[in-house]
């Protein structure tokens, strides 16, 4: 595994998470109340001080009641203003020492501001749903809130009876007292704070095929009167699963689930070892099962292996682009040939001043980003030849399992499978604006 995170602040979110620490794990215990919208909850946060002592460090929350706060046992002195947590330990702590810190806070959860509007919990018709990328993890739990800083989570969540919880990871247990049940689940592998997904409603669960031995369990949620199209809509996800598998390696978590709101999303939201979908993309005719390739791939490529700070983001959604090419490819659709042009065709009609390694915080989401990003992971497959391109692509998952990457780690990593130097496909693809000219691949399927 390689760590590679950020000595400073991350370039397009400076005043989120602390480079100072980093959090091994964070054990949740929630109680949220539906109809009021309310949500109390403590926190059991252990980590470790970096390089240097720590005199003071920052949490990332937003706008809570604190009930107390405790460092290694003891009452610290801390402010809490503007979603900023800061803590000052009774005693400093010891550059690499491990710490405990204990926060109890309550209050009406809500999204939190960014460019892209409300992001984090939010409260539904009859629920709650948590997506927070790229920031919104505050919106509902103290955090260190930096994508390379990965931890494991112990889950605990106490709703009214009437509803189930669905997180990432293994559920433990589900018990159920009076009128409440409470969810634990565990995610023992490291997981980046915007990865941690929830959601709280009125599912029906179901299973996905038939994981066999040593297989991957799926699980569907979903409201009971959309059973029909999302069994229809997800039926070949299992093949998805499989066909990954074969391309990037092991699927590396143990289990791997989605939920569907009763509500619309623009877009369908990864979690880890959890996606996040909107009951509009669910349609019974399969309208939005690229998109549940895209989602699926991110387990691998953006979850697994995570990136050191955003302006990486290519990373995940170029890889989770690709990842639909090659099902549709490899599932009797489009070739990722005839899709790579297609999205050709669509960039070369669009304004060309977007550069992958660092399209800026404004453009991190853009269109643009995404199938350029497909389009640079084609460029790649083309240059290498298919048997080299999917063992870089597995042996790259391999070698960075749970931990965070750059742009320039790629590209020395991909150089180790190329018979001659790619610098110059680099250059163009990933560090320049103008579009390059369309790949093509010279082996045919």
């Amino acid at each position: 595994m390689a760590v590679q995170q950020s000595v400073g602040p991350d370039p397009y979110f400076p005043d989120n998470g602390d480079p100072r620490y980093r959090v091994h794990r964070y054990e949740l215990t929630l109680d949220y109340r539906p109809g009021p919208n309310r949500l109390s909850g403590s926190a059991r946060i252990n980590a470790i001080a970096g390089r240097a002592p720590l005199t003071e460090f920052q949490l990332d929350l937003a706008d809570f009641k604190i009930g107390r706060i405790r460092v290694d046992g003891r009452q610290p002195h801390y402010t809490h203003r503007g979603g900023r947590l800061r803590v000052k330990p009774a005693k400093p702590l010891r550059a690499g020492a491990a710490f405990t810190v204990e926060v109890h806070w309550s209050g009406n959860p809500k999204p939190v501001a960014s460019p892209w509007g409300g992001i984090g919990w939010e409260e539904l018709a009859d629920g709650a749903l948590v997506t927070s990328q790229p920031i919104g993890a505050p919106s509902w739990y103290p955090c260190n809130d930096r994508p390379a800083d990965k931890a494991s989570y112990l889950i605990s969540v106490t709703t009214p009876s009437a509803y189930a919880v669905v997180s990432g990871g293994r559920l433990l247990t589900r018990t159920t007292k009076a009128s409440t049940t409470t969810w634990v689940y565990e995610q023992s592998a490291p997981t980046s704070s915007y990865l941690v997904g929830l959601a709280i409603g009125k599912f029906h669960t179901v299973l996905l095929g038939d994981p066999g031995p040593g297989g991957v369990p799926q699980h569907g949620h979903i409201p009971a009167h959309l059973l029909p199209e999302f069994s229809r809509d997800f039926a070949r996800q299992p093949a998805m699963m499989e066909l990954f598998q074969e391309l990037f390696g092991p699927y590396p978590f143990e289990e791997y689930a989605v939920a569907v709101t009763e509500e619309e999303l623009d877009v369908p939201v990864e979690a880890q070892g959890l996606s996040l979908f909107g009951s509009n993309h669910v349609d019974g005719a399969r309208g939005s099962e690229r998109l549940v390739a895209h989602e699926l791939a991110h387990q691998w490529f953006g979850n697994c292996v995570s990136i050191a700070d955003w302006r990486q983001i290519w990373l995940n959604e170029g890889f989770a682009k690709y990842a639909e090419w090659l099902w549709s490819e490899r599932s009797g659709g489009r070739s990722a040939q005839q899709l790579a042009a297609a999205a050709h065709r669509l960039l070369a009609g669009l304004p060309q001043d977007l550069r992958l390694a660092d399209p800026g915080r404004r453009s991190m989401f853009d269109d643009r980003l995404y199938e350029r990003g497909g389009l640079t992971v084609h460029a790649v497959r083309c240059a290498l030849g298919d048997d080299a391109f999917f063992r870089m692509l597995r042996a790259w998952v391999r070698l960075h399992r749970n931990g965070s990457v750059t742009t320039a780690a790629f590209t020395e990593h991909v150089a180790r499978f190329a018979d001659e130097p790619l610098h110059g496909l680099f250059e163009a693809w990933v560090y320049g604006a103008k579009l390059p000219p369309l790949p093509m691949r010279l082996e045919v399927p």
